[in-house]
């Protein structure tokens, strides 16, 4: 094993020699959970490996206090810990090695989206001289942003988000080869929110990549649920920050609506009013939102009730009180006590035009301001659609 590490030999025969010294059949996966390399005697050994069965050992590979992958393996023969630990701390060291120039050029990719997003480019040629540099193609007639974001029911472990993060730039990659994304940086450590750029003014093109992504992380990621936005395109390389801002809106607007995980932003309906509220005078909004909604948000938090669930099914069912106790399986009387405790909390009475109105506006200004309702599959806080400076 040591001449096959030493000669260069790649991951694929290191894993091999580590299977031949252990007496094993072994599984290398990333942190992302891709397969880098098999030593299985046939395909039904290898998806014993990859499943939960009771004589798979699974030792996880660090190179100094970061987690490079997991080496799962069946022992054939009884062998030391001791033993173990060092075959193992070779093969992570083989994984940091070759994976390192993989790493560096994702890092760099997600250096200059997080660029592109924050408009830190003034002059286009040098925003598509970087881009070359970066072999991101295609990005001199414009493009779209896609952002995507997950939120596991499931147990997870730490390099869940990669793996949402690998598996939306496979799918969306499917459809659109020069597409390129990166992890958004989120407050919350429960959701993973992945920030795709397709370039190309091909409207048609960008609906079909976010399909696809959306199809790709269904299959491989089960017990996960995504709200998905999809900004215009822009034939500007220049405006896709703008762009993002419009994906983030229509993510943040899709939260919840598990119907249609994709929103593009031209279907946002009255929320795209908001957008330019949201981008020039937050605060106004954020005022707004705590004059109105924010009450019965806080409200519902402290004791579990569903007094925001309550006033969204009250206005999509045209005021009607029957019809909201339908949508909700509730009683009727319990739907007017519930409308009476919003009218208390906010000084906003749903039987009048304006009561109504604000409320739904309010609700509109919690959505663009990312705020997820409570009992919501998000469960927290969406990202916020970031201030341009004028």
């Amino acid at each position: 094993m040591t001449a096959a590490v030493e000669g260069g030999a790649g991951l694929p025969e290191v894993v091999r020699a580590a299977a031949r010294a252990l007496d094993a059949s072994l599984v290398l996966v990333d942190r992302a959970g891709q397969v880098l390399a098999v030593a299985a005697r046939s395909p039904a050994d290898e998806r014993s490996l990859m499943g939960e069965a009771a004589d798979v050992e699974v030792s996880d590979l660090r190179v100094a206090d970061r987690t490079v992958g997991q080496l799962r393996m069946r022992l054939r023969s009884p062998v030391g810990a001791g033993v173990v630990r060092v075959i193992a701390t070779l093969v992570a060291s083989e994984v940091e090695r070759v994976r390192a120039p993989e790493r560096a050029s994702r890092e760099a990719v997600a250096a200059f989206l997080h660029q592109v997003l924050a408009r830190g480019f003034t002059e286009r040629a040098d925003l598509l001289a970087r881009a070359e540099e970066l072999a991101i193609e295609k990005l001199d007639g414009g493009g779209s942003v896609v952002v995507a974001r997950a939120h596991a029911h499931v147990p997870t472990d730490d390099g869940w988000r990669a793996r949402v993060l690998v598996t939306a730039e496979r799918g969306a990659r499917a459809a659109t080869p020069g597409a390129v994304a990166t992890l958004r940086e989120r407050a919350d450590t429960v959701g993973a929110e992945v920030v795709l750029v397709i370039p190309g003014a091909d409207d048609e093109a960008a609906a079909r990549t976010a399909d696809a992504m959306v199809r790709e992380l269904r299959e491989a990621l089960p017990g996960h649920t995504f709200a998905v936005g999809r900004s215009r395109v822009t034939d500007d390389p220049l405006a896709l920050d703008k762009a993002g801002n419009e994906a983030l809106l229509a993510a943040n607007v899709a939260e919840g609506d598990e119907e249609r995980p994709v929103l593009a932003f031209d279907d946002t309906g009255a929320y795209r009013l908001l957008l330019t509220a949201m981008s020039e005078d937050p605060a106004e909004l954020q005022r707004f939102y705590a004059e109105t909604v924010e009450p019965l948000v806080a409200y519902d938090e402290q004791y579990a009730t569903d007094l925001v669930q309550t006033v969204e099914a009250f206005l999509d069912a045209d005021g009607n009180v029957a019809g909201t106790a339908a949508r909700l399986f509730t009683h009727r009387h319990t739907i007017r006590y519930r409308l009476e405790r919003v009218r208390d909390l906010s000084g906003l009475d749903v039987g009048s035009t304006d009561g109504r109105e604000k409320l739904s506006l309010g609700l509109k200004a919690m959505r663009v301001l990312g705020i997820a309702a409570p009992g919501s599959p998000a469960g927290e806080a969406g990202g916020r659609v970031p201030r341009r400076d004028r």
